[in-house]
């Protein structure tokens, strides 16, 4: 499948996914990649040993999969997204950024920076069967067992949310391997230098020094 002339993203299917509220704004959409896509996607996906969020510009990267991160960026998908959360994401930068590891210490309760206003996770790994590394949309910031939905990793699933300073979020350990696309809109050009700048250089740290340097 040569995915620089098929789209890899159900669209429809999105926009068909309600809005829910609970615990905060969010869409949870299984198979929002299609699966043809999904399996030269899971094949060209960038090689990541240790743990961490890379920016995609800092890992060699194949053509088709190069294909797929600019879909995910094109107009098609922010109108949708502007649709689905009634917000203005014109001239919005995107930000792109991987994980293919999961550590001992990953997925603490946390919220996502003020700077980012959209959210959007693509997991790409083929089965889940472990308790840990599901995400969790958590009511509050105490208590990984409170949560209004949990999102298993599995292959072309979409999870998306506004960022806000409720918008809690977490799973339980898990070491091993757990593929992730992270699509962020952020505030503006300023802070997608600081953030690509930020992560660019935890990426090199990890490379240089190993995956216990950097955060």
């Amino acid at each position: 499948m040569n995915l620089t002339a098929t789209s890899c993203l159900d669209l429809e299917r999105f926009a068909a996914t309600p809005l829910a509220r609970d615990p905060f704004d969010h869409v949870i959409v299984p198979g929002f990649v299609h699966e043809a896509a999904c399996a030269r996607i899971d094949a060209d996906f960038p090689k990541i040993e240790k743990g961490g969020s890379y920016p995609a510009d800092t890992l060699d990267r194949r053509p088709d999969f190069d294909a797929f991160l600019a879909e995910l960026q094109n107009d098609p998908l922010r109108a949708a997204v502007e649709a689905k959360f009634d917000i203005d994401l014109t001239d919005r930068p995107t930000m792109v950024t991987l994980r293919g590891q999961s550590r001992a210490k990953d997925g603490r309760i946390h919220t996502d920076s003020e700077s980012k206003l959209i959210t959007a996770l693509i997991y790409m790994n083929s089965a889940w069967e472990a308790e840990g590394g599901r995400l969790r949309l958590l009511r509050g910031q105490n208590d990984i067992e409170d949560y209004a939905a949990e999102v298993p990793p599995a292959r072309g699933t979409l999870l998306m949310f506004r960022c806000s300073p409720q918008a809690y979020h977490g799973h339980k350990p898990f070491v091993g391997a757990r593929r992730s696309i992270q699509l962020n809109w952020v505030t503006s050009a300023a802070v997608l230098k600081r953030e690509l700048t930020r992560h660019g250089l935890s990426a090199w740290t990890k490379r240089l020094f190993g995956a216990g340097a950097a955060g």
